[in-house]
């Protein structure tokens, strides 16, 4: 079973896919690849940084992820062009994880932009992950986001109406962890029942 995860920034989308595999599934988390193929020696490295200059290296040579983030967030066009690069070399690594499991692992891809880049359809099913605004606030605050970046990513993001409209399953995180973790359980019985 091959199942999409996917929630605004905040929401707690990253804890659900924790919980899940927990309980045992295999989650390919697409942020993580997306660092993964920006490491120098990686397929997208180099691209990035010919398209983005040096000023998005730091001092080890690395790609400054925050600092190549406040340049894309802040304009669609350079967003649009960093996408265009990384998503398929993302597509790509999952593809080649996908293959290396078991047939009848059910495996879940977490990724923030399910709905923006409509691959719903991708999935048997899509849990879709979602948090009052001011709760996903707090919680980026939390981490050290600056709130006029927090304020642009949400805004680059679609909404949550957007995204239970494509969903199978819609989990609330407002409350406690221990309520998540029972939320989602319930959803995960009702997967492999």
């Amino acid at each position: 079973m091959y199942l999409g995860l996917s929630g605004g920034i905040g929401s707690g989308k990253s804890t659900v896919a924790k919980i899940l595999s927990d309980l045992g599934a295999v989650v390919i988390d697409a942020d993580a690849i997306a660092k993964e193929v920006l490491e120098p020696g990686q397929v997208g490295y180099e691209s990035v940084v010919h398209a983005f200059g040096g000023s998005v290296l730091d001092t080890s040579g690395n790609i400054d992820r925050k600092q190549l983030a406040a340049a894309v967030f802040q304009d669609t066009s350079q967003l649009a062009q960093l996408e265009a690069i990384v998503h398929p070399a993302v597509s790509a690594r999952v593809t080649q994880i996908r293959e290396s499991l078991p047939a009848n692992s059910i495996v879940v891809y977490d990724t923030p932009l399910l709905v923006e880049k409509q691959l719903q359809d991708q999935f048997d099913k899509v849990i879709i992950v979602i948090a009052d605004v001011d709760v996903r606030r707090s919680r980026l605050v939390s981490r050290g986001l600056d709130t006029s970046d927090i304020a642009a990513r949400i805004a680059n993001q679609v909404t949550d109406e957007q995204r239970m409209a494509v969903a199978d399953f819609v989990v609330t995180n407002n409350g406690s962890l221990q309520e998540l973790r029972e939320h989602v359980t319930q959803v995960w019985h009702q997967l492999t029942a």
